[in-house]
């Protein structure tokens, strides 16, 4: 995009796209406000955060077997997630509560992702994971309604990352986008973790 600055201080974008050109004028402060919206989804910002290790595997086919069981039925959820809060504040990370169940293909692949080297130790220093058993979508649903997600999920593994100082989702609207991770590759898993840091 380049920019032109007229005599009245109005500034003029002009975003050419192969053979088309487009020209408009915006007063200097509607234009900055603009640009601020326009950084805030680029891609090259999240590109810019704190980037993901190389996951070192292609495809889960690669991942080692048996498939990790994180989900503990008998888990005390609610003191469970008070003390990661607590350990992830003062260690300063972020939260990752990830909710599943043994049962869900989804679910274990990100956990036996998670349990790569390279992405062990990224996820090690910069979350604190806690896995929450849902059970078949019937048990513990108070942890995600202390977050806003009301009524059931809508897959899982559903994954809130939070803000430890003030108890708050990182991620609200994109809880379940790892609900279909096996549509993923391991590093697309590595990165979309990655992507909430920075």
């Amino acid at each position: 995009m380049l920019l032109e600055m007229s005599a009245n201080q109005a500034i003029t974008p002009i975003i050419s796209t192969d053979s088309m050109e487009f020209s408009m004028k915006f007063p200097k402060r509607a234009l900055s406000g603009l640009m601020l919206a326009a950084l805030a989804l680029s891609p090259a910002l999240v590109e810019a955060a704190i980037p993901a290790p190389r996951v070192g595997i292609a495809s889960f086919n690669d991942l080692p077997k048996p498939l990790p069981l994180p989900y503990d039925e008998r888990a005390d959820a609610n003191r469970a997630v008070t003390e990661a809060r607590q350990r992830a504040r003062l260690q300063h990370k972020l939260l990752l509560i990830d909710l599943g169940g043994n049962w869900c293909l989804d679910c274990r692949l990100l956990a036996g992702t998670i349990e790569t080297p390279a992405l062990k130790a990224f996820v090690a220093k910069h979350y604190e994971v806690l896995t929450v058993d849902v059970g078949r979508f019937d048990r513990n649903g108070q942890i995600p309604a202390r977050y806003g997600i009301k009524g059931r999920l809508e897959g899982v593994p559903a994954v809130l990352i939070v803000d430890p100082a003030t108890d708050r989702l990182v991620n609200p609207g994109h809880v379940t986008a790892l609900s279909d991770a096996r549509s993923l590759s391991p590093q697309a898993l590595a990165d979309w973790l990655a992507s909430w840091l920075g």
